[in-house]
């Protein structure tokens, strides 16, 4: 058994280098908050530039080492160059954590196929970009890396009517997230994902029900949950920390589900 590493060897992250997509808020910013505690380089890749700068400075007021770079995620050209600005940046790139993504309700018989276009691009082909873009990157450097993939318990099983689309985006970036473990396996770069259930988020309105529609939803799922909460983005985060630690380092292609036990029901 090796135990060469002590326990505070093992999710010391410093001098490492993270990009964390959609990281200015809810989970995003939980991840990033984590990882840059961890001694990460974090760099928060977001289209929203207030609620970016706010949390790189929060980041930074805490003594831990962060940047803001405005990104859309589904577009090629920025992906790469928010890829060439971390790397000119720290140097490096270590770990990528594809969390950006949008769960608009929208029913099948009333979605447009823009709709449908828009929802599968941020949340389905941002992470391909990204992932290519880093892997690259990561095979050049080669000292391996961690990816994570922020999928959903939709990934699993639905939760409600008016998700379709997002519940596809969620199962096909769980297939991607399997596919790519086996194909980078090789370059020691491990991909894993985290299947959030129920979080109190300011994208979700649980933290304070936007609509009646969405307080109706919100107090239906809460009912399923056997932990009878929602969950905390920092739920969110210290898993990711596990998963881009040495405390994972023989796990690739899985999936961790974080929902409070709501699946059992």
């Amino acid at each position: 058994m090796n135990t060469n590493l002590h326990i505070q060897e093992l999710i010391n992250l410093k001098g490492k280098t993270a990009i964390v997509t959609g990281g200015a808020m809810g989970i995003g910013f939980g991840i990033a908050y984590r990882l840059a505690e961890a001694g990460t380089n974090t760099v928060i890749a977001d289209l929203n530039e207030e609620a970016g700068n706010k949390a790189a400075k929060e980041l930074n007021d805490n003594g831990w080492k962060a940047v803001y770079i405005k990104t859309d995620v589904a577009d090629e050209q920025q992906v790469k160059a928010t890829t060439d600005f971390t790397v000119k940046t720290y140097g490096r790139i270590d770990t990528l954590v594809n969390n950006a993504g949008i769960y608009p309700i929208i029913p099948v018989m009333q979605m447009t196929p823009g709709d449908f276009e828009k929802i599968l691009a941020v949340n389905l082909k941002s992470a391909f970009l990204f992932t290519k873009a880093v892997a690259e990157v990561m095979i050049k450097q080669d000292r391996g890396g961690k990816i994570i993939n922020i999928t959903s318990i939709d990934a699993l099983h639905p939760s409600s009517v008016g998700l379709a689309v997002y519940d596809a985006s969620k199962h096909g970036l769980w297939g991607f997230t399997k596919n790519t473990a086996l194909e980078l396996a090789p370059h020691n770069i491990q991909v894993n994902a985290i299947a959030p259930g129920g979080i109190a988020t300011p994208g979700t309105g649980a933290e304070k029900p936007v609509t009646p529609d969405m307080e109706a939803i919100l107090r239906k799922f809460l009912e399923k949950i056997p932990m009878k909460r929602m969950g905390d983005p920092d739920d969110i985060g210290k898993v990711a920390l596990f998963l881009a630690s040495d405390l994972s380092s023989y796990m690739t292609g899985s999936q961790i589900v974080v929902d409070g036990g709501v699946l059992l029901s």
